[in-house]
């Protein structure tokens, strides 16, 4: 969903709409990241692939660049690179707005809407009911399913399927589960309040039993959303697998405002137990949060949640890449907000701790459409400006720090601008700096340094950078860290170059790819 409240989203399902006209100059709309033509958008929704093509629901204000009229919009891709963007999918109406949720392909037709030559794919979403409509105030899940492959939606005429009589519950994502306990749909859900995940089991996406509730742990600053549960071999071994509990929270964030957590554990069907609680209960101080696993460590990654049937097991999660501490002000056109690039996450085991790693569907694929190359060398103590521009970039960095106090690059640079990645070695840290990345005055919370810890391996740091219009997107180490920040800088701001703070760093190598 969103951290709006329930008046504010009943007031917003039926406000006027106002069209706007899409601007013809539009410098941050990005290339590589997903956007709505006009527009809102906000949280991924819906995320399920089916015959080849990649469904992408997502929270969507048809009329207005603002949150309101809460709908879910629609786009497909079959490579997710390229994106179309489809039709309003499910539309608001006077007594409801449509807030998050996900969808999956109902192969037995549990459902019975529709046939064993045709089955259906289903929506589970949140209505958050009106003034308008009997339920007013609350929150509660529905269902809507498609007969032509996602193109058009039909709502359940028993909706809600499942009201626990909550202003906060919210945020369904559904699977089918195959197990000891038996083979059924899952759902988990939250009560945002009370920072708790619930689950509960179906046969038929109708009628709903509650298995158990997890939570409240770890970080708790503010509202738990958008949660998702899936399982993952550890490094691809099928005989060592463990189930991964996203919540997504609001605010409370490693880097302040809106982020997502992770636990890792078991669940047999009824209950996830956590192998990686820090603390238990509503925390009252900050004091652990760099000791709970974060899904990025950025400012501008949220909402995160993972597409259902993708083939061979593959796990694929998109974010909305915003942050709701400035999500109303950033200074785009017609449209406000885009997605992250899809990631594929998997487990990995690394100094005996299991943590999750995440690699981006790299947008540029096989092909080379143009790079710059440098290196090995040593890096004398200052600023190197390298001989080439990137303003929508791939760059793959590998840096050994030796003896010097720092390293690092910046990006997006031209003259008072610049985006800085500073890689610390006394405290092994690296950080993301947007201060003076371009315009960062539109709001109070939006100039910021993100930081993340990255111990180097065998004595170096890779880092994986995707460069678009309006954001930086870090992979370190092969994804066992991301930062992810939005940043708006002048169209002219296309300077690249790397530093050293101390002798005896080497640069081992750089590309900039897609230049």
């Amino acid at each position: 969903m969103n951290s709006i409240s329930t008046a504010a989203a009943a007031s917003a399902a039926v406000a006027a709409p106002a069209a706007l006209a899409v601007p013809t100059t539009d410098r941050f709309r990005p290339e590589w990241h997903y956007t709505s033509e006009r527009n809102w958008l906000n949280d991924p929704n819906g995320l399920v692939y089916l015959n080849g093509t990649y469904h992408l629901f997502y929270q969507h204000n048809p009329f207005g660049t603002d949150w309101g009229n809460m709908s879910w919009g629609h786009a497909t891709s079959r490579d997710l690179a390229h994106w179309e963007e489809q039709p309003v999918a499910i539309a608001c109406d006077e007594h409801e707005a449509i807030f998050s949720g996900s969808a999956v392909f109902d192969a037995r037709n549990t459902t019975g809407f529709g046939t064993a030559g045709t089955p259906p794919l289903v929506a589970i979403y949140t209505s958050a009911y009106s003034d308008a409509s009997p339920r007013a105030g609350r929150q509660a899940q529905s269902l809507a399913y498609s007969l032509d492959e996602g193109l058009t939606w039909t709502k359940y005429q028993g909706n809600p399927v499942l009201d626990r009589a909550s202003a906060d519950f919210r945020d369904p994502k559904v699977f089918w589960y195959d197990g000891a306990a038996g083979s059924y749909w899952v759902m988990v859900a939250v009560e945002a309040v009370r920072r708790q995940a619930v689950l509960y089991k179906s046969a038929d996406l109708k009628t709903w039993e509650h298995l158990s509730t997890f939570g409240p742990a770890n970080a708790t600053g503010g509202v738990w959303e958008c949660p998702d549960l899936f399982e993952l071999p550890v490094d691809g071994n099928p005989e060592d697998r463990k189930w991964v509990l996203i919540v997504n929270i609001n605010p409370g964030g490693i880097a302040g405002g809106s982020a997502g957590q992770y636990f890792l554990g078991a669940f047999d069907g009824v209950t996830f137990r956590s192998e990686q609680t820090v603390t238990e209960g509503l925390q009252r101080d900050d004091s652990r949060m760099r000791d709970y696993s974060w899904l990025d460590w950025g400012r501008d990654y949220y909402a995160a949640v993972s597409f259902s049937n993708v083939p061979d097991g593959r796990r694929i999660m998109i974010g909305w890449m915003n942050n709701w501490d400035y999500a109303g002000s950033t200074p785009t056109g017609g449209w406000r907000s885009a997605m992250s690039l899809p990631r594929e996450v998997s487990l990995a085991r690394v100094n005996g701790k299991v943590v999750l790693r995440q690699v981006a569907i790299d947008p540029i694929g096989k092909s080379d459409p143009g790079s710059f190359r440098v290196g090995p060398q040593r890096l004398a103590p200052g600023v190197l400006e390298l001989p080439v521009t990137a303003a929508v970039a791939r760059i793959d960095a590998e840096f050994e720090p030796g003896t010097a106090g720092s390293v690092g690059l910046a990006v997006r640079a031209g003259g008072a601008e610049r985006t800085l990645l500073n890689y610390d070695v006394a405290d092994g840290m690296l950080r993301l700096d947007r201060r003076e990345s371009g315009d960062a005055g539109f709001h109070e919370a939006f100039p910021s340094v993100e930081t993340v810890a990255v111990p180097l391996q065998e004595g170096r740091l890779r880092l994986r950078i995707y460069l678009d219009r309006c954001s930086v997107e870090v992979f370190a180490q092969d994804g066992l860290a991301t930062i992810t920040d939005l940043v708006f800088p002048a169209e002219a701001s296309t300077g690249l170059a790397v530093f050293a703070e101390g002798e005896g760093a080497h640069l081992v190598a750089l590309a900039v790819v897609g230049c």
